[in-house]
């Protein structure tokens, strides 16, 4: 039983105060905004609507946003408490850890480097593909053998400049969080404005004739397009991962995840009804399906802007999956279940220096050797999976009565929880079986690595054995 043992809630923000060196609180609610809009606008909206309208939605892409954001708005409402009541770095791992117990975090966090991971070489491919087609404008070509994913067939081997630009957010990372928080900024502000320009300059030449048949794959395609999407959404849970970091987490957490999503769900619905509406959906097959649309309607000028404001958005949204993953190796390294390298902080600069460097390396490898949709899905299907399981944690707060009066709370529970849960679970039903296996051996692998380690270098492992041999 051992394997279930808990860590209250108390315990863990003890825990989060105890270390010499801490991470420095210097977020408030607009920062949190920013990195959620900067995580949530970015490859979902420059690169996935094209893939996710040609092959499985059609126009109705528009109907496959709406489900997915419905399933993560009754999500975000779910990680909004639990931010607010457990304000520590890692996100659903830590909620778990106070819920279900250790098994289960481990198993969530686990899954979580997956979606981290994954999510952040999949934004690096397609950050590659829109500085490649930026550069052609004027003449600049890579070799063709350093421009993508492993596929000899298409002659090419390893992505370089997904590599580099690991590199470069991994640096400003190390950095401190202000200062990534303040390029963040700027960085949204951009990309907002690039996405207003479009609508603006687009929805002059829709045709409406574009939008039939809406829905040519039929219903099955508008959830098949959902789960496609859904990664477009994963960046309020990034938000999340930034609570130890805040400096009124019980009030900012909850403005942050709920503002940004919101703001980007409407943002999506938009351009995704202008994108179908001014390209037949069937050619929107590409890596860069914004700029495609501009250059198909001869306003090459703004295709340019569009993919400076894509590169833009796009490095935002690496940056904040950087950043959540090295808050959750962090945080899972803290609770002795990974190697204690993984939590050590920086005296002079406040942040997981090491750990951040050895996310760039495994980011970087991902990045450069596997193809963009494989990486989707897998990312999808480890979000998804995070979603249901702290959905379900606010029931299991809520009957125990763990959580605090003060704070954010969800809702109509059990109704919302519970929404979220059927609403994620359908969604995850719709990703190809291959995902799914290829997730069951990545579950198998980790718990190879925590019976082999975690178990016996838990933190509560230590405090058992301990109070065993004083008594």
């Amino acid at each position: 039983m051992n394997l279930f043992r808990k860590k209250s809630i108390q315990a863990l923000i003890q825990d989060a105060g105890q270390k010499d060196v801490v991470l420095k609180k210097d977020l408030g609610a607009f920062d949190l905004s920013m990195l959620g809009i900067g995580a949530i606008i970015g490859t979902g909206i420059f690169v996935l609507t094209g893939v996710a309208a040609a092959e499985h939605a059609g126009p109705a892409l528009i109907l496959s946003f709406i489900l997915s954001g419905l399933a993560c708005v009754f999500a975000a409402l779910c990680y909004a408490e639990f931010a607010s009541t457990v304000p520590v770095s890692g996100s659903a791992y830590t909620y778990s850890y106070a819920t279900f117990g250790e098994i289960i975090a481990w198993i969530l966090g686990w899954d979580l480097i997956l979606e981290y991971g994954l999510a952040s070489s999949a934004v690096a491919s397609g950050w590659s593909g829109y500085l490649q087609g930026l550069l052609a404008g004027f003449g600049i070509h890579f070799p063709k053998a350093l421009t993508s994913a492993y596929n000899p067939a298409n002659g090419t081997f390893i992505d370089v400049p997904a590599i580099l630009i690991v590199l470069i957010i991994t640096f400003l990372l190390t950095q401190g969080v202000k200062k990534s928080a303040r390029f963040n900024t700027i960085m949204v502000i951009i990309k907002l404005a690039v996405v207003v320009l479009f609508i603006a300059v687009g929805a002059w030449y829709v045709k409406p004739s574009n939008w039939t048949p809406f829905m040519p794959f039929g219903f099955s395609g508008v959830t098949a397009g959902a789960a496609t999407v859904f990664f477009a959404y994963i960046g309020f849970d990034a938000v999340s991962t930034a609570a130890e970091e805040v400096k009124n987490p019980q009030k900012n957490m909850p403005i942050g995840i709920i503002a940004s999503l919101l703001v980007c769900t409407v943002l999506y619905i938009i351009v995704s009804g202008i994108l179908t509406g001014i390209v037949p959906y069937h050619e929107l097959g590409v890596k860069n399906p914004v700029a495609f649309a501009l250059n198909y309607i001869h306003q090459d000028w703004v295709a340019g802007f569009i993919s400076l404001g894509a590169i833009a958005g796009i490095t935002t949204v690496l940056l904040v999956m950087l950043y959540g993953q090295s808050r959750l190796f962090y945080a899972i390294s803290r609770d002795g279940l990974l190697p204690k390298v993984f939590s050590k902080v920086d005296k002079k600069k406040q942040t997981p220096m090491v750990n951040s460097w050895i996310t760039c390396l495994l980011v970087s490898i991902f990045a450069g050797l596997i193809p963009l949709n494989k990486l989707a899905e897998l990312t999808n299907i480890g979000t998804l999976f995070a979603f249901m399981t702290v959905s379900v944690g606010i029931l299991y707060l809520r009957k125990n009565k763990q959580a605090p009066k003060t704070g954010f709370r969800v809702p109509f529970v059990p109704y919302i929880p519970i929404l979220a849960f059927v609403f994620c679970g359908y969604l995850a039903l719709q990703l190809p079986k291959t995902t799914w296996i290829s997730f069951g051996v990545w579950l198998v692998i980790g718990l190879i690595v925590y019976f082999g380690y975690g178990r016996k270098h838990s933190t509560l492992n230590k405090n058992a054995v301990q109070v065993k041999k004083a008594s």
